[in-house]
């Protein structure tokens, strides 16, 4: 390669790497939300009827045992047919209306961080409270969205029922 041809590919190479520095930061993409047909009290009756059934990290069913997001999945196709992410955080990236705090109804899902990405998620029941399957050992259970560790790690909420 000539030198004059060295120069082009250099110059070359520092505006491309200027330009970048200029670029927008790019966004989180979405994934399509999918259409749910079905009524909030059938998905809070379906989540209530599995409180007890034992955690279980990737579990999906009642017989097998559940994980957060694997608990909100199994909820959501058994009883609209709908299929979810499999991780919380890509439930969050659900392309649905997100719900400030105090706007919860029945039905909406709430979401944790702890940490960087979103690390968990449950099914808002209303009276401030939630269900979902917390952690190794435990079962399905119904938490206060105000108890101390929850309450921390809230991050937001999104409604897929509309």
């Amino acid at each position: 390669m000539t030198a004059a041809a060295l120069r082009v590919l250099a110059v070359l190479s520092v505006v491309a790497l200027l330009a970048g520095c200029g670029a927008r930061t790019p966004t989180r993409a979405t994934i399509a939300a999918p259409h749910i047909d079905a009524s909030p009290n059938d998905i809070l009756f379906r989540a209530i009827s599995l409180v007890g059934t034992p955690y279980r990290y990737g579990g999906n069913t009642p017989e097998g045992g559940f994980d957060c997001s694997g608990l909100i999945g199994y909820i959501f196709h058994d009883v609209a047919g709908a299929r979810l992410p499999r991780s919380a955080a890509d439930i969050d990236r659900l392309d649905a209306p997100a719900i400030a705090r105090g706007r919860l109804v029945p039905g909406d899902l709430v979401f944790f961080r702890d940490g960087g990405s979103i690390s968990h998620i449950g099914i808002y029941v209303g009276e401030g409270r939630f269900v979902h399957a917390p952690s190794r050992g435990g079962t399905v259970r119904l938490d206060a969205l105000d108890g101390d560790y929850w309450r921390q790690h809230f991050v937001g909420a999104k409604r897929l029922i509309r």
